[in-house]
């Protein structure tokens, strides 16, 4: 099947920890999910929370669903709520220290176990990861349709290190806030700092930091520079807090105080939420990180200062290696308190060279703005569901018949489900037991599986047809109670041609002579009467019935002369409806629509093939939507001639017929274009259409019944289930051709060389 680009998701769950816990990564996610939803305001987006303390945080609203991250099950629990709740895309941020067990290893439990794409966003990739962190890694890529990274060094240690496949890795900036470029001086006053020269550093507060060699550097700046202020923003690190309370931070003022400092350095100590971070950084004429530690991939703080336009001072962290570089920003040696007084020094010296600074990190940023970062992030999930739909031809998903077990008892089968369970209340209906023995007479012969109940099911619809006809009347009834009394005298003219369908391909395929006996006898008491009738459905339906006894026995002359009789009802329909932009056999197009082209292409007069295929050509292009994805006439309205077409609700049963007809078209024409429209007709019930919902149902074995504007109608009626089946059957059987032609091709080639 050919690769559409990108298909929408409407449907997308943020999975990491959230504030108000205090966390960088709780941080992002916020983030992250609020400002898509900003943009996305369409979207129905939510967030799943792993907890390191369950029940302490008063979480926001778009927090759905929480879980213990130290309790094993929780995962197994989190990945069926994911699963039964609708969600397309999982955007999961990974820090090995948020999830439980080893290494976090509890979270490939969750991956395990969900059922749609997800994308994993690394904060932490380690140099020399232990083998467990490796290990974790690795499956986590593994079972992630993308992962993100922050940095081309990300990038790198993944593909070198990690051995994740290249096509695999995406680099998404940090986003940031879009903020004006400001004077610092302005903000100054509403800190107390006004006319002060202020270097800000911002964070959880720990010993990795390196927040002791800035204020030993201090000693120096002030010299030069008596009207500096230091602030330090930021709490002490909850797991700090845990095991040693206020220690760190204690001996840092003592540090302060010893080196005579005490006055030129402010400690903010508070978990700080992103709009006072700005405000902080407005009023800061530069931004110091002074990590003690090279191995850092991804620093927020960093990201939010060069999106702020301040002049950075920074050790060579990995993460400001990439963003600093080309004079975005000062590098100086780790541990270095006299290259940080050396550098500080130098910029409040030089304020034209300090401007200088802000302005390229300001331009830079410009692209890591949140508005840009949720864009990529949007059509990432777009791809990842795609990619993951993109079907090899040949890979149709495992043929499943529970439901149409489910749906079928001793007298046919029933017609509506409440979910997956068959609704008794609305009994059996002739339509879909005619489409029911015509599938079960396509699977017996077809040789993809042997089961025993496919024989009796035949049967048992087979019994459901003779009971529905009338031979007073000469019609089929059509509606019957689940009391097993028909509810009409006799039924519509469609469900008459659906009888007459099912009866044709039952004569065509059984292996069974009594069975073909009964249906011949059935097949000619009831075929005339469509001559009375004036629904164009129901001549399609005799017409694709009496070409499947013709395959049979083709030279029935009353048979072709039927067939071509009513081929040139249709003709004389078209005639008198189609105009220079409608060429239809009808001012509408309303249901089952392509069946009326496919019984032309299955004729053998020349002219009902070359109205068939036109037609066709003509309903193909209302049937596919701009991005290249097949699109129903939707129910609500469908589609008269003069108006725009309805988009939903989408019926399987239009997916099933126009693959039906498709495959028609590439048999007459043996143009490929048709098997490809076909399969992506097909591709429409695993999800490539305009909601990106699959509404095959894997689990049950059966399809929903509708495609909506952000779900699926999540009831599995029989003409729905059917009309899977049928459209699979159809698939299968146009490949089995493919490579049984191919096959004899090959042979060929070998005898004649």
């Amino acid at each position: 099947m050919k690769l559409i680009d990108t298909l929408p998701v409407r449907r997308i769950a943020f999975l990491g920890d959230y504030l108000p816990r205090q966390c960088g990564i709780a941080t992002f996610t916020h983030d992250l999910r609020t400002h898509f939803q900003e943009r996305y305001a369409d979207l129905d987006t939510f967030v799943v929370a792993v907890e390191d303390r369950p029940g302490e945080y008063d979480y926001p609203s778009e927090v759905r669903y929480t879980f213990d991250q130290n309790s094993r099950s929780a995962y197994v629990q989190t990945a069926r709520y994911l699963n039964e709740s609708g969600v397309e895309v999982v955007c999961m941020q990974h820090e090995y220290g948020i999830y439980g067990g080893n290494s976090g290893e509890y979270v490939i439990d969750l991956l395990d176990r969900l059922k749609m794409p997800v994308i994993t966003t690394f904060h932490t990739i380690l140099e020399k990861p232990s083998p467990d962190q490796d290990r974790i890694l690795r499956a986590i890529a593994d079972r992630s349709a993308f992962v993100v990274v922050m940095s081309e060094r990300g990038r790198q240690f993944l593909e070198n290190i990690y051995e994740i496949e290249p096509e695999k890795i995406v680099v998404i900036p940090h986003g940031i806030p879009d903020v004006a470029f400001t004077n610092p001086d302005e903000a100054k006053a509403g800190f107390g700092l006004d006319g002060k020269k202020v270097v800000l550093t911002f964070g959880l507060i720990s010993p990795n930091k390196g927040i002791e060699t800035a204020i030993s550097a201090l000693p120096e700046v002030v010299k030069k520079h008596p009207d500096l202020r230091y602030v330090v923003l930021g709490a002490t690190h909850p797991n700090l807090i845990r095991e040693h309370g206020e220690a760190y931070r204690t001996s840092l003022v003592r540090l302060a105080e010893e080196l005579g400092v005490a006055e030129h350095v402010q400690f903010h100590n508070r978990f700080v939420e992103k709009e006072d971070l700005l405000q902080y950084l407005q009023m800061a004429d530069v931004y110091l990180t002074p990590y003690l530690n090279a191995a850092q991939i991804t620093s927020g703080t960093l990201a939010y200062s060069v999106g702020s336009g301040k002049a950075v001072v920074s050790t060579p962290y990995w993460h400001a290696e990439e963003l600093l570089a080309d004079g975005r920003g000062v590098l100086v040696p780790f541990g270095s308190s006299e290259a940080i007084a050396e550098a500080l020094i130098h910029l409040f010296d030089e304020p034209d060279y300090r401007n200088k600074l802000r302005n390229e990190a300001y331009q830079y940023s410009r692209q890591m703005v949140w508005h840009e970062t949720v864009g990529s992030y949007h059509r990432l999930f777009g791809y990842s569901v795609t990619n993951r739909l993109d079907l090899n031809a040949d890979a149709l998903p495992t043929l499943k018949l529970d439901h149409l077990y489910r749906l079928t008892d001793s007298t046919g089968i029933i017609q509506h489900a409440r979910y997956t369970l068959p609704h008794r209340e609305e009994g059996y209906c002739t339509d879909d037991n005619a489409r029911a023995l015509l599938l079960a007479s396509w699977l017996d012969t077809d040789g993809e599986i042997v089961d025993a109940r496919i024989p009796w099911m035949i049967d048992v619809f087979a019994s459901f047809l003779n009971h529905a006809f009338d031979p007073q009347v000469g019609r089929f009834r059509n509606f019957m109670s689940y009391g097993r009394e028909w509810l009409e005298s006799f039924g519509s003219d469609d469900s008459h041609g659906r009888a007459i369908w099912a009866l044709g391909g039952l004569i065509a395929r059984t292996r069974r002579p009594d069975l073909r006996a009964w249906a011949q006898d059935l097949f000619n008491r009831s075929i005339d009467k469509v001559l009375e009738m004036t629904s164009p459905r129901s001549w399609a339906f005799t017409m694709l019935g009496l070409s499947e006894f013709l395959h049979r026995y083709p030279g029935d002359r009353h048979k072709q002369e039927l067939r071509r009789e009513l081929g040139d009802r249709l003709c004389a329909l078209l005639r008198q409806t189609a105009r220079p932009y409608w060429y239809w056999f009808e001012p509408i197009l309303t249901y089952d629509n392509a069946r009326l082209s496919q019984a032309l292409l299955c004729s053998d007069v020349p002219e009902h093939q070359l109205v068939g295929l036109h037609t066709l050509e003509w309903l193909r292009d209302v049937q596919t939507a701009p991005e290249g994805h097949f699109r129903a006439i939707g129910s609500e309205g469908f589609y008269p001639m003069g108006s725009e077409p309805a988009v939903y609700d989408q019926q399987p049963l239009e997916a099933a017929a126009s693959i039906g007809a498709y495959l028609a078209a590439y048999a007459y024409s043996g143009l490929d274009i048709w098997r490809e429209a076909a399969d992506t007709a097909f591709a429409w019930y695993l999800g490539k259409n305009d909601t990106g919902l699959a509404l095959y149902d894997e689990s049950s074995g059966g399809c929903y019944d509708g495609l909506q504007p952000h779900s699926v109608n999540y009831n599995q009626g029989a003409e729905s289930c059917l009309a899977y089946l049928m459209a699979r059957a159809e698939i299968r059987a146009a490949q089995v051709q493919q490579q049984t032609s191919q096959k004899k091709s090959e042979k060929n080639s070998v005898k004649a060389k």
